[in-house]
């Protein structure tokens, strides 16, 4: 596996506000990790410490569909 192009690199303000745009339309963690340059991990370890949640919103919880 390559190493990403901003592995190790720091975080912007630039980078930050991609992160909560990406999340906030659902997008899934391994393709922001692809769109930014950054591995899955960065990214959920990143979003955590910024307060931004990674969890879909478009999708009931466990145990509360209909049958």
């Amino acid at each position: 596996m390559t190493t990403p192009k901003n592995n190790n690199k720091p975080w912007t303000p630039t980078d930050n506000a991609k992160l909560r745009t990406e999340a906030k339309g659902n997008t899934p963690t391994r393709v922001i990790g692809l769109h930014m340059g950054r591995t899955p991990s960065a990214v959920q370890s990143h979003a955590a410490d910024i307060g931004v949640s990674l969890k879909p919103t478009n999708q009931s919880p466990y145990g509360t569909s209909k049958k």
